[in-house]
């Protein structure tokens, strides 16, 4: 019996906000041009910390951005940025929920970690403690400014729920919470269920924000961040032989999924088709992928796999390529196995370099790359490379960005605690030539 051919996806909108950029096309320019999103932290005095740098979203106006006052109450800083990036991708695929189709439109986002913003616990700590020790009569004290607003904005699916809300979703939904591959699993996910038949448009992507005294914290005391201080622009450099850790960015990536025949039949244009997913689980260390690259070769190999092509026609990867020493190796020993012979003709390069990485959003704001190197050709550099590291020795898109067409584009998504993504997206030229040929 023959199988059933899978149902083809197209990317018709993007939408983005990031510390290079608050929309897509600003974002895009300013990753060709090698910005840097990375400086002393600003919204909050991060002195005592060993790490006082991270890569910000700036000047942004969430009120601008989402003019809707009862939907901005509920939101946090990431919410507001998932809110605009998603608008921007609706309106630049030129479509958006009906009355009419609602039920055939699915929403899935990668999110961060349940938190708490760090003003709220102030307020506890101020009203609840007495000399250092917790005291719970303090909460019912009258001045005590109880709003349970903020208990339901910190929830992990708060973003889910105000993104269906403000667009009018009523479809298919999911929340995915994969750490750093959150984004790229939120993408794949929506691919997934698109081919099921559940859905015949999806907004998909990821947003996050962890630059709080709390995220902050964190990653220092993981030793997970670069301590470059003196040096915030260059502290990002993956693959680099004296890299020391990550900067720790926010903000948010989406991507309008379409149907590809009803893209088509309405002349939308097309970006790419979503044509890939890989996932598996390294199960090395919460922090580290295996020094092998095995758990990171299984999702590259099925992302492959799924989207019915081979290594052979991968022209470009944008890599996790977080900068830290052990992720960076693990993900180049993945790429030389599933490249092998041809790893020298396979344009790689880290974005991270220059927006730092966004955690839950970083996987959705890569798709939107890779889609955008396919539209135009060009694939983003790596900066801020300057000693090489004989265990990361890919070929490397190095000093400015390298011209050429892009059949099919890979990005990988490889998380704390071992969640690693793969997702494919294929020229669509690539595709009509298939379809031309068969």
């Amino acid at each position: 019996m023959a199988s059933q051919e899978k149902r083809k996806v197209a990317v018709t909108g993007i939408g983005l906000v990031t510390p290079i950029g608050n929309d897509a096309p600003t974002t895009w320019a300013n990753l060709q041009a090698g910005k840097n999103g990375a400086a002393t932290t600003q919204s909050f005095d991060a002195s005592g910390f060993s790490t006082t740098f991270s890569a910000e979203v700036k000047d942004f106006d969430p009120e601008t951005a989402v003019p809707n006052p009862k939907m901005l109450k509920y939101a946090s800083r990431s919410h507001g940025f998932a809110l605009a990036a998603a608008a921007e991708a609706l309106a630049d695929a030129g479509i958006a929920p009906t009355d009419e189709d609602s039920h055939r439109w699915g929403l899935a986002v990668g999110a961060g970690m349940m938190s708490v913003a760090y003003d709220d616990l102030k307020v506890v700590y101020d009203h609840a403690t007495d000399d250092g020790y917790f005291d719970s009569d303090g909460l019912a004290d009258p001045s005590f400014p109880a709003n349970p607003v903020n208990f339901c904005r910190w929830q992990s699916n708060a973003g889910l729920g105000l993104l269906t809300k403000q667009f009018g979703i009523r479809g298919y939904s999911t929340s995915v919470h994969t750490a750093c591959a959150s984004g790229g699993q939120a993408v794949g996910s929506a691919l997934k269920a698109m081919r099921r038949g559940q859905c015949d448009y999806m907004l998909a992507g990821g947003f996050d924000s962890m630059i709080n005294p709390i995220g902050i914290s964190g990653f220092c005391l993981l030793g997970a961040l670069s301590t470059d201080n003196d040096n915030p622009a260059g502290a990002s450099r993956p693959f680099d032989k004296t890299r020391n850790g990550f900067v720790l960015g926010e903000g948010a990536g989406f991507l309008v999924l379409e149907d590809w025949d009803k893209a088509v039949a309405r002349g939308a244009t097309i970006y790419a088709e979503l044509a890939g997913d890989g996932n598996s689980l390294s199960c090395y260390r919460i922090t580290d992928s295996p020094p092998d690259g095995n758990g990171p070769i299984q999702a590259i190999e099925q992302a492959l796999g799924d989207a019915g092509i081979t290594a052979a026609d991968v022209d470009y990867v944008n890599a996790h390529g977080t900068s830290t020493q052990m992720n960076d190796r693990s993900e180049c020993a993945a790429l030389k196995h599933v490249f092998a012979g041809r790893v020298d003709e396979v344009k790689v390069s880290s974005t991270k370099s220059c927006t730092g990485h966004l955690i839950a959003a970083a996987g959705a704001v890569e798709a939107a790359v890779c889609c955008l190197s396919i539209r135009d050709g060009i694939a983003p550099f790596n900066a801020n490379y300057g000693e090489p590291d004989p265990d990361c020795d890919v070929n490397l898109v190095l000093e400015k960005p390298q011209p050429g067409r892009i059949r099919a584009a890979l990005s990988n998504s490889l998380g704390f605690g071992g969640s690693n993504s793969s997702l494919v997206f294929r020229n669509p030229e690539s595709v009509n030539s298939k379809e031309a040929n068969s």
